[in-house]
Order: C-alpha cells, then structure tokens, then sequence
C-alpha cells in the first residue's frame, strides 16, 4: 500500500476508503475504530489524524475495546505481529526467570480483568515491564480499564506514525547501507 513516494497524511488522505480502514485497522484492531477515523479524511496534518484517533478511542464501547485488545500478543509471549515484535524487543533475550515471572503474572492480571495485560512497551526491559505489571494488579477493574485505554492511545499514536513514514528510509550513504 505504501508507495516509494509515499507523503505520509496526504498519501493516506489519497488511499480508498477500505485501503485507509485496513491501514487503521493494522494499528488497532478494532473495526469501528478503524472505520470511524478513516471517515475524518482528509486530514490536515498528522496532529488533526492523531485526534481523531484519540477522540475514536475514547468513545469506544467496552466490547469495541475487547476487540483492540484482541491484537495484542501477551507481554513475553512470541509477538504476531511486526508492530508488537518492535514494540516487545526489550522483552527479547530477557532473562528466562523474569519471562517466566511475566507469563505467571499475565495469568494472574487476566484472571482478575479479564482481558490481556497492555502496556506501552516501545522496547522497554522486561523487568520493568514485569514492575508495572505488579502494580497495576493493585487496580481495581474500573481504574484498570482507564490505564488500559490510555496504554492503548500510546500504542495506537506510534503505529500511527510508523505508518504515516515513507516506505523505504535511507540510512547514512557513509555506512554503506542502501534501500
């Protein structure tokens, strides 16, 4: 979808409703997120797309938020995805016993909200990750489900922007590096 020339906002302002919606929809997977921040095009400027965005979510019923959370590997589980394999690269190669301790605590957090553990990873240590986890199993359901929808605006806005990026970057020519 995304061409050698691609000019962030305004070549996504230019795709077909449905390409738009499938660009969106690999940010966050949720349908009507999705296909109501497509309808706010064109956008102006990166900053009008990433409002809607934010406005989108926060009007998200509970089972539209369930289904965004749906896209989401758990925190040191494999990763599905190429957006949540960056996002979880602090997690790679992390000691065995706090990959361990992740998965017993994502277990615990799931039985108590009963959805997936989301946290703005952005290649954040596991350690941490594991930290905050463990604080946040101190929420009650309602506060959890805030934090929650705010990890999830964090993690939306950065896929957001990786999207709007050119296809192809081009690194130092002094590293012998090539598209």
């Amino acid at each position: 979808m995304r061409r050698v020339d691609w000019r962030g906002v305004e070549s996504f302002n230019e795709l077909s409703d449905r390409q738009a919606i499938h660009a969106l929809y690999e940010c966050c997977t949720s349908r009507i997120w999705a296909i109501r921040v497509a309808a706010g095009r064109p956008f102006p400027d990166d900053e009008a797309l990433f409002e809607r965005a934010d406005l989108i979510l926060a009007e998200l019923t509970e089972s539209d938020l369930d289904e965004a959370l749906d896209g989401h590997p758990r925190i040191g589980d494999r990763a599905d995805n190429p957006s949540s394999a960056s996002e979880q690269s602090g997690v790679t190669g992390a000691d065995a016993a706090i990959i361990d301790e992740l998965k017993k605590c994502n277990a615990e957090y799931e039985n108590k909200f009963g959805h997936v553990y989301l946290v703005f990873a952005n290649g954040r240590p596991a350690a941490e990750l594991l930290a905050i986890l463990k604080e946040r199993m101190g929420n009650d359901p309602q506060t959890e489900r805030r934090v929650m929808r705010m990890e999830l605006g964090k993690i939306n806005r950065r896929r957001l922007r990786v999207m709007l990026e050119p296809a192809v970057h081009y690194v130092d020519e002094e590293e012998g590096a090539h598209p």
